[in-house]
């Protein structure tokens, strides 16, 4: 229930003494309405969660109090636009809590978050107002609605259905309990994942011992002990260390070191240990979806989705199982074999995958990421994404110092069409810092709606963990860093170029399994050489790459393909796994992580190690019941640039068809309903077969 901007005073009475102005809680006279970070500190964040929910209570009881008979417009409407204040307030705290946390932050959030959980359940529990909602729903084919609108009555009705509405008050009781306790659960995982992160390095006095890493490296890590007045090299478990490291580092035990560290945190107890808290949330969850009426809470979760139900998901999941497996073995012998006539007279284990497969990668196209490094230095990188943006849709990105941003390394940019019109603002952050979480993720700071006659835009932010700069060479992207560069800019071009009436529908408010789509289409131009040519220039030289480097790419672009997707496949079946039991599970973590994982393994499995005690996606995040979403719509994202393919990467009319049909429509209509009106049909999985060579 995100809505429309609500002034309250500027200064709040409170026993008897006027306190300070609150940023949060007054009109932002900043450029485009833009949150005034310069202006909001961390104290003022819980008044302001306080305050803001008593002014939603207050919108609520006045719709509930309403003596007129319910309309779609004094009900439904009316309940779209309450929470503004609330929702003006929690993005800010909530997208920092991400992007750039501390431990005030941290413990704000624990204060609120059920607080939050609290509120929420007294609007979707509240009986006389569903009972409006239901007079409208019920008297619906009466009303001449749109299409957009018609999805606003049913989304809302079924969000009071399937959130408790009908449950009896001894059960709305009990749901209000399990919601409140599992929200301080998600919470308190993500928050223990971050910390064990942080809390982990390793200092190498030993220059010898960084054999192998490329020189950009080893300065970053010199950096980093540098920081902390230590001689030597710090390693930590960011990403940017890690994956190098995994690469690189000729140094087996050094490898292993980190992988096992890597992958045994939050599981080998103390403070921070998520085991117990992955069997509390999974059955937590399952008690919420019995009570509404499931067998699990894979049932519950996949009633809105494109999927529409488990065995339609572990369909997808079998079939490119069957598909890939048999490659995947391929790409495992070939590796083993190559690793033993090269001196490793071992079985390759998950911490020579990539320093083997690098090696592999480079005898077979002649390509390492370190030669394309080079083109690819971000700046360059950022007017290629968006003059990519331009070519297919028009708009352009102007950068404006005038709008406050969270953190000095962040950029926030004027997003313009062809006339100049105003569509969105943007902000970037691209490297990792200690109150980052790891990963790369698009979200937004206000969201687009229809005032009136006034289209209210976006706020947007993407956030990366890109390798920093050094003292002596600016921050070089490696390929995967693009294509996760232009997936993460791929949704925020879904949330900045939506233009729907109501903000719940708006942007990337869709189905979780159709949400991928305009973030994973854009990956297909990556290895493009029309698209390369724009922008991937040498650093140092200015030497536009060369198209035998690009067709390099292209050559490269399925190797150990299969892997990849077994992997994918892998997390997409774990979370399934714990997420469809139907009675509560008390026994042993890792090995339920096992057996769920075991038909997709090809590397030996190592027992110390597992991949839920982090897995924030699913277990701190929205992707529970709903990781097989990243195939799902890879499948899509293979069928719909199968037409660009066909019809030219930066052909104008496709490109528009995919605006208009996909990137502006939001949540309005049923997925499948935009996108056959894109495609002209249902999606095949054999366009993404064919593109990774399986087919």
């Amino acid at each position: 229930m995100k809505t429309k901007s609500f002034i309250i005073m500027t200064a709040i009475t409170l026993n008897g003494f006027v306190q300070a102005a609150n940023p949060l809680l007054e009109k932002y006279n900043t450029v485009h309405g833009t949150i005034p970070f310069d202006k909001i500190k961390t104290e003022h964040y819980l008044p302001a969660f306080e305050e803001a929910m008593k002014v939603h209570d207050a919108e609520i009881e006045a719709i509930v109090s309403n003596p007129k008979p319910a309309t779609f417009e004094n009900t439904m409407e009316a309940l779209e636009r309450s929470g503004a204040l609330l929702n003006k307030v929690s993005t800010p705290f909530f997208n920092l809590l991400g992007a750039e946390t501390n431990d005030e932050m941290q413990e704000i959030a624990q204060k609120v978050s059920p607080l939050l959980s609290e509120h929420s359940n007294a609007i979707q529990l509240n009986d006389k107002l569903f009972q409006r909602v239901k007079s409208v729903y019920e008297g619906k084919d009466k009303l001449k609605l749109s299409p957009e609108q018609s999805m606003l009555l049913q989304k809302t009705f079924d969000s009071f259905a399937e959130n408790g509405a009908n449950l009896s008050e001894t059960d709305k009781a009990t749901y209000k309990a399990l919601t409140k306790e599992l929200s301080m659960l998600t919470l308190k995982f993500g928050q223990n994942t971050l910390k064990e992160t942080n809390k982990w390095s390793l200092l190498i006095t030993q220059k010898q011992q960084l054999a192998g890493l490329p020189q950009d490296v080893i300065d970053m890590l010199a950096l980093n002990a540098k920081k902390l007045n230590k001689e030597g090299w710090l390693l930590n478990l960011k990403a940017t260390t890690y994956v190098p490291v995994m690469k690189y580092a000729d140094n087996r035990d050094l490898r292993r070191e980190l992988y096992i560290a890597y992958s045994s945190r939050n599981l080998q107890g103390g403070e921070f240990d998520n085991i117990e808290n992955i069997r509390q949330i999974a059955n937590l969850r399952l008690q919420i979806a019995k009570l509404l009426g499931h067998k699990s809470y894979a049932d519950h979760s996949l009633v809105h989705r494109m999927a529409e139900n488990k065995t339609n998901v572990y369909a997808l999941l079998d079939k490119l199982l069957d598909a890939y497996k048999p490659t995947a073995e391929k790409e495992y012998a070939e590796l083993q074999e190559f690793a033993n006539q090269h001196g490793a007279y071992f079985q390759v284990q998950s911490w020579d995958w990539s320093y083997y497969s690098e090696k592999l990668k480079a005898q077979k196209f002649h390509l390492t990421d370190e030669m394309l490094k080079p083109y690819f230095e971000l700046e360059n990188v950022k007017k290629g994404v968006f003059g990519l943006a331009t070519k297919l849709y028009g708009i352009r990105f102007i950068k404006n110092i005038s709008i406050p941003v969270y953190h000095p390394e962040v950029e926030a940019f004027d997003v313009v069409d062809e006339k100049g019109k105003f569509v969105a603002v943007l902000y970037t952050d691209f490297h990792p810092r200690d109150g980052k979480r790891a990963g790369a993720w698009m979200s937004e700071f206000k969201g687009q709606r229809i005032d009136g006659k006034v289209d209210s835009r976006p706020h947007i932010t993407i956030v990366m963990n890109f390798t920093r700069p050094t003292e002596t060479v600016p921050a070089l992207l490696t390929f995967d860093e693009l294509t996760t560069f232009l997936h993460e800019f791929g949704h925020s071009l879904h949330g900045m170029l939506t233009k729907c009436q109501y903000e719940s529908l708006s942007g990337t408010s869709v189905y979780r399994d159709f949400v991928e789509l305009p973030s994973q289409v854009m990956e297909n131009w990556g290895p493009e050489k029309a698209f390369l040519d724009g922008f991937a220039v040498h650093y140092k030289t200015g030497e536009k790459i060369p198209e035998e480097l690009v067709k390099k790419i292209k050559d490269a672009e399925n190797f150990n393909t299969a892997n990849f997707c077994l992997r994918q496949l892998s997390f997409g079946i774990l979370d399934m796994a714990w997420h469809s039991i139907e009675i509560p599970y008390t026994g042993d973590v890792i090995k339920m992580e096992k057996e769920a994982m075991h038909k997709t393994q090809i590397l030996p499995v190592i027992n110390e190690v597992a991949m839920s005690p982090t897995f924030n996606h699913i277990f701190a995040g929205g992707y529970a019941a709903g990781y097989y979403s990243y195939k799902w719509a890879e499948v899509l994202d293979a069928d719909a640039f199968s037409v660009f393919a066909k019809n030219g990467i930066f052909d104008k009319k496709t490109a528009n068809s995919f605006r208009r049909n996909i990137l502006e429509r939001g949540g309005t209509e049923h997925p499948m309903t935009l996108y056959k009106r894109f495609r002209g049909q249902e999606p095949s999985i054999d366009a993404l077969l064919i593109r990774t060579g399986i087919k």
